[in-house]
């Protein structure tokens, strides 16, 4: 059964699991609110991305124009430009079993590349799937995803001291059309 994840909360995703984690997809969705304003502006390209991070510093990352780690434990489904048609629009597979032993969190987080601010989004969501494919969180963004800003930053998953994987809903929102234009709000969860 999935857990319905609200603004910080934090699960232990290895033990929601019931079995051996070694992998999880996250998965994005959203649709484009409908309206006057929706012929004028077109779709809006939100992208998803991943970082990777020792206990402070950064090691990689991984979004629309680099698809894969060098060691292969994460890779991303590609671009989706419209946000069109029914579940994941943009997902990030992550290899737990692959990744380096120095990575202690991941940090997802959403951009509107095309600038367009998340007031034009709704049903925004992010969700957790394991390797057998069943849903395990998900966190709805509701108002998280609605607002002036370009970004917003999902989710962190970090390596416990226990040795399993803890994700927290994070949804702060932020500003930029990449990853790299939110680094320094990045940094403050650190």
């Amino acid at each position: 059964m999935s857990i319905n994840l609200t603004k910080k909360q934090t699960i232990n995703l290895t033990k929601e699991n019931k079995s051996a984690l070694t992998a999880v997809t996250m998965g994005l969705g959203w649709d484009t609110k409908g309206g006057l304003l929706s012929v004028f502006s077109g779709d809006i390209d939100l992208d998803a991305s991943c970082l990777m991070f020792d206990d402070r510093q950064q090691c990689e990352a991984i979004w629309f124009r680099r698809l894969n780690t060098v060691d292969g434990s994460i890779r991303h489904s590609g671009d989706n430009r419209t946000g069109a048609g029914g579940g994941d629009d943009e997902t990030i597979q992550v290899q737990f079993d692959k990744l380096s032993p120095s990575v202690q969190h991941l940090v997802f987080t959403v951009n509107s590349f095309t600038g367009q601010k998340f007031d034009r989004i709704k049903n925004a969501y992010c969700r957790v799937v394991n390797d057998r494919g069943v849903e395990v969180a998900r966190y709805a963004l509701g108002d998280d995803a609605s607002g002036s800003h370009t970004g917003l930053i999902l989710m962190k998953v970090s390596r416990g001291a226990d040795g399993d994987w803890h994700c927290t809903a994070v949804g702060q929102p932020a500003n930029g059309r990449t990853w790299q234009d939110m680094r320094g709000d990045i940094e403050k969860l650190f």
